[in-house]
């Protein structure tokens, strides 16, 4: 089984897709981000999360993009794992199939979503993409806008039907939520959002599939060193982060109706560590140029650790 099987852990970066003129992905482009990822020093790099679009890409696309990524991270020796999630079950199942050769360090997957299942159908689900792939380790993606959110009971009772279910990615929560975490899912790993990184490792997460890494990989690396090193300045940036994300980033969704997907693409252009614009595969709009120039101009403003924290 894959190096990272056992327990996943740190920050890991998105694969985000550049977009040409003529709103197609632009396939070369994708070398220049794998390389600056690699480099940042990041514990691995996944492909479709939220800000990957893997709800607008086509199965060749899918294939190319997990290839490529594939290819890149076994010559750098950088662990890896590939998305397969989509809204129906049997084309994630399809697509787990195909890139299960490709030996990844895990396949993400969300749960079908045009009808939310039952936690029987959850189960069902996540056992026929076990059998699909034995040899893939899962983790499963269970975002706030899940039409089927499980609760850590229900996650805990699918590990035990599922042992190659290996972490999930949550949305973290309150005090108590974090005490149902290390109580019920002990050594379970489980990723936290980005922006709550600090606290919510330090309440029993083990890592973030991070969006603060969208706008500087580095730097969100940085961060987790940091944390190790000092936890209350950890803390302390955390505490800025948030406001960041409050203030500057999530009156962008407001004020031109963005998805999740487009703010942390805007993130990754106002950062400026890759030649990364905006622009979403159609029909999904993006923040307009002059935003995107704004938001970098106040990430470096409010949160210059992020571009001084070297590897």
């Amino acid at each position: 089984m894959s190096i990272c099987a056992k327990r996943p852990e740190g920050i890991w970066g998105a694969v985000l897709l550049p977009i040409d003129r003529r709103g197609e992905i632009e396939w070369s482009a994708l070398h220049e981000q794998l390389s600056t990822l690699h480099e940042s020093g990041l514990e691995g790099i996944y492909t479709n999360g939220t800000a990957g679009e893997f709800h607008s890409q086509t199965e060749q696309e899918f294939d190319r993009l997990s290839q490529l990524v594939a290819e890149f991270c076994r010559l750098v020796a950088l662990p890896f794992q590939i998305g397969v999630s989509h809204s129906n079950a049997r084309v994630a199942r399809e697509r787990l199939a195909r890139i299960a050769s490709l030996r990844p360090d895990a396949a993400q997957v969300t749960l079908p979503d045009w009808w939310a299942p039952s936690y029987e159908e959850a189960e069902a689900f996540l056992a026929g993409m076990a059998a699909t792939a034995p040899e893939v380790p899962l983790v499963l993606y269970n975002p706030p806008h899940a039409k089927r959110r499980l609760s850590h009971g229900e996650i805990a009772k699918l590990r035990t039907a599922i042992p190659t279910l290996i972490g999930a990615k949550l949305p973290g929560g309150d005090e108590f939520w974090y005490e149902e975490l290390r109580r019920k899912l002990p050594d379970f790993s489980v990723f936290i959002p980005g922006h709550f990184m600090a606290s919510g490792c330090l309440a029993g997460g083990r890592g973030s599939y991070s969006n603060v890494a969208c706008l500087s990989p580095a730097g969100a690396v940085g961060w987790w060193r940091q944390l190790r090193e000092d936890p209350a300045g950890a803390l302390a940036f955390e505490s800025r982060v948030i406001a960041f994300m409050n203030e500057q980033v999530l009156p962008l969704a407001v004020r031109y109706g963005l998805s999740n997907a487009a703010l942390d693409k805007a993130l990754a252009a106002a950062g400026r560590w890759c030649s990364m614009g905006p622009h979403l595969l159609w029909p999904y709009s993006c923040a307009p140029e002059e935003a995107v120039a704004e938001l970098g101009g106040a990430a470096r403003r409010q949160l210059p650790e992020l571009f001084s924290m070297n590897q």
